[in-house]
């Protein structure tokens, strides 16, 4: 089945493969290129530490201040994506479409695996989540962040597809610095980028990173206050989405719900990453690529994703009914149904009846 991309709007994708591109392109110069180090004799290489700007600036409006803050997100993007889907190795090789943009040898320009890899970067590891930046550790353990035998090392020239959407996530987070990159990021970010990179009109191919760019920030707009702590517990945060899981299942099965609720098996122990990644870690990524194709096609898909959520939970009612707390958080928290197709049926099943 062919990725829906209805969430968009139709003039965008009209327009992505002749205005999206130049813009994104202008996106990379402004917010990759030009903090990064190029050959001197070009004369374009970022500045030398002066007194009215240097590392050690205290002023929030330095740029070494903000470069610093930047390299923080960078680091969490960066192990992030360097492990998405570990299964299976798309996302290791190289792409067929690097940009020449920053690859220009004639350039040399710093791309973010070199900044990644730079001293400053590996003084510390930085973890950002839903509620910050968080769990500093000390140096000494970040000096071997990426063993040598872990990744493969591309000829100059290339880059992988996890370094594509890295850069993706990092220009996004530079554009929303309100909400900036928080994890699972990657994992909506990583089936748009696929289906657009594999496929069959080279195109699409050829322009996969700047339409995933804008098909990752057209979704986002309706899908980023789950990941905004500060809304959680608001109408449109992710507790009141959770909850809705639960609300459905009391009108379709009042049985099932008492007894998750005896067992005191709370919705957001199990619907939170059903919710905030839309089911990509549940699932292989071709049946992701399944359901978010019915997912999108949907004028009301977030609603939809609660009917999903809900026929999941029913397709394994008897085995939940006779397990206890142990045994029904392992199938919550590892769903034992992968045929989609099945689940995507019931769900309609439901939204008729709804």
């Amino acid at each position: 089945t062919v990725f829906s991309l209805s969430f968009l709007n139709s003039s965008l994708l009209c327009w992505s493969s002749w205005i999206f591109p130049d813009l994104y392109s202008q996106f990379l110069k402004e917010m990759i290129i030009q903090p990064g180090i190029a050959k001197a004799n070009l004369g374009l290489s970022r500045e030398d530490v002066t007194m009215e700007d240097h590392p050690l600036n205290p002023n929030p409006d330095s740029r070494w201040n903000t470069y610093f803050k930047d390299n923080e997100i960078l680091l969490q993007i960066d192990k992030d994506v360097r492990r998405l889907y570990p299964d299976m190795a798309f996302f290791q090789r190289p792409t067929d479409y690097p940009s020449q943009l920053i690859l220009d040898p004639q350039n040399d320009y710093e791309t973010l695996r070199r900044r990644v890899e730079q001293t400053t970067l590996k003084a510390q590891t930085v973890n950002r989540n839903r509620s910050g930046v968080t769990n500093v550790s000390s140096p000494g353990k970040a000096l071997n962040l990426y063993p040598s035998n872990e990744y493969e090392v591309l000829p100059s020239g290339s880059e992988a597809h996890w370094e594509v959407v890295e850069r993706i996530l990092f220009i996004y987070a530079k554009l929303n610095p309100g909400i900036a990159y928080v994890q699972g990021m990657n994992e909506i970010v990583g089936p748009i980028y696929y289906t657009f990179v594999t496929d069959p009109n080279t195109d699409w191919k050829e322009h996969a990173e700047a339409d995933t760019f804008f098909c990752f920030t057209n979704l986002m707009s309706e899908n980023r206050d789950n990941f905004i702590k500060s809304l959680d517990d608001s109408q449109c945060g992710i507790t009141y989405k959770m909850e809705s899981v639960y609300a459905m299942l009391r009108d379709k099965d009042p049985q099932l719900l008492l007894k998750l609720e005896e067992q005191n098996i709370k919705p957001q122990y199990f619907t939170f990453r059903w919710l905030t990644l839309l089911l990509s870690q549940e699932f292989l990524l071709p049946d992701v690529i399944r359901i978010w194709d019915t997912l999108f096609s949907d004028k009301d898909r977030f609603d939809f994703l609660i009917l999903v959520c809900c026929a999941m939970l029913m397709l394994i009612r008897s085995d939940l009914l006779a397990g206890d707390f142990t045994v029904n958080m392992r199938l919550l928290q590892d769903y034992p149904i992968s045929d989609v197709h099945t689940i995507l049926t019931k769900a309609k099943e439901l939204q008729d009846t709804s």
